[in-house]
């Protein structure tokens, strides 16, 4: 409670500041449950030399948690160090308490935040003059553009593990020290307006939910401030991977959905919006001639027999094609004969005979073919119109 009273009273005495009005150890955010743990995530390299690490934080909106990633920000001011962030339970809810830059690093909840925040402290790195230098055994530094550097071992003892909020069921146990109390009192600057930013961008990305991403984000981590997407971006371990839009592509709400992909035709020209999707192509007949915009889509192709003479417009769509004139083979070589039935006053012949055998006429004349021993299959008659010789010789036997 004491230390409660002692932010408070940081509070007041840097409201006059005019940049140093969220550097309040205490901010009028309480929440009723707690923070998820913090996620697992690699530390991009740092992009230039002067550029400090911010750890990132699980921030709310009102509704519900956020993570707004760790990044790399430069210091408002030469000799100035980050100090983070972090939620506190005090009496039936829990506080943030927020971060801010001043010439020592002071108390941030005994919070693990890693690469170089371990509890108490920064072991990142240190200013020496103008220049900052940086622990390459707890910073991510590529030694191609940034030569201040150093090796120095961290022995991490006591680490609270990924707890996010100090104090209370489950949070972190630690008081905060002397030198840590001392600095509260120190004059101290607020968020960045690109640290202000930042935030605002994680708080409006919805994958950054904590309902959303399950407290293992897609954006763990960026190289810069605002800066959501391109290389250097990290997720944190085990994170879905964050829906990106292709290379290229332009999202077009005025048009139908599946007019907004582009037509393979067009790709050296661009899109071609006067002409239809699916134009009609001509028939094989008219493409010597041109299109045609007066003929229907499907035309009824002519049958066989009429190609030579051209299609008949005057015939329907599926019209019989006429029967051969000449009879079947069999039926040339093999004619049939119809005799007539004895003691019939009408001699009709039959509508379906079986084939006769050939007989020489008796002398005389008059007496009907003979009949084979066996039938044999039946034959389907001759057609129409077709004369018959063999019923010729028969009348001329009879005397007709």
């Amino acid at each position: 409670m004491r230390f409660l009273v002692h932010g408070l009273i940081a509070a007041l005495s840097l409201a006059a500041l005019p940049v140093a009005s969220d550097a309040a150890v205490f901010v009028g955010v309480s929440v009723g449950i707690a923070p998820p743990v913090l996620p697992v995530y690699v530390q991009p390299p740092c992009p230039a030399p002067g550029y400090i690490w911010i750890p990132g934080y699980w921030a709310w909106n009102d509704e519900e948690y956020y993570w707004v990633p760790g990044t790399w920000e430069l210091a408002p001011v030469v000799g100035y160090l980050w100090t983070p962030g972090y939620w506190g339970w005090e009496t039936g809810f829990y506080a943030w308490h927020a971060g801010y830059w001043g010439p020592h690093v002071g108390f941030y909840g005994g919070i693990d935040y890693g690469f170089g925040y371990f509890g108490h402290g920064y072991e990142g790195g240190y200013w020496r003059g103008n220049q900052f230098y940086y622990n390459r055994s707890v910073t991510n530094i590529n030694v191609t553009n940034i030569t201040n550097v150093y090796n120095r071992t961290v022995v991490n003892e006591g680490a609270a593990g990924r707890v996010s909020f100090h104090g209370g069921a489950g949070g972190v146990a630690v008081r905060p020290t002397a030198a840590e109390m001392a600095v509260e009192h120190e004059r101290h600057i607020g968020v960045t307006a690109m640290q202000r930013q930042h935030e605002q961008m994680a708080r409006s990305d919805t994958s950054l939910r904590a309902s959303v991403n399950g407290g293992r984000p897609a954006i763990a981590a960026t190289p810069r401030p605002a800066t959501f997407t391109g290389h250097g971006v990290v997720a944190a371990r085990g994170a879905s991977p964050a829906p990106r839009a292709p290379a290229g592509a332009v999202n077009r709400t005025d048009r139908p959905r599946q007019a907004q992909r582009a037509a393979l035709a067009d790709h050296g020209g661009g899109p071609r919006t006067e002409r239809p999707p699916q134009p009609q192509r001509p028939s094989i007949t008219e493409r010597n001639g041109g299109p045609r915009v007066d003929r229907p889509a499907q035309v009824q192709r002519p049958s066989i027999t009429e190609r030579s003479g051209g299609p008949r417009a005057d015939r329907p769509a599926q019209a019989l094609q006429p029967a051969n004139p000449r009879p079947p083979a069999y039926q040339a070589a093999r004619p049939v004969m119809n005799p007539p039935y004895r003691g019939n006053s009408e001699n009709r012949p039959q509508p379906h005979a079986y084939p006769q055998a050939h007989a020489p006429a008796p002398p005389g004349g008059g007496g009907p073919a003979m009949h084979p021993a066996a039938p044999r299959a039946p034959q389907a008659g001759p057609p129409p119109g077709a004369q018959h010789p063999a019923a010729d010789r028969e009348e001329h036997g009879r005397g007709r």
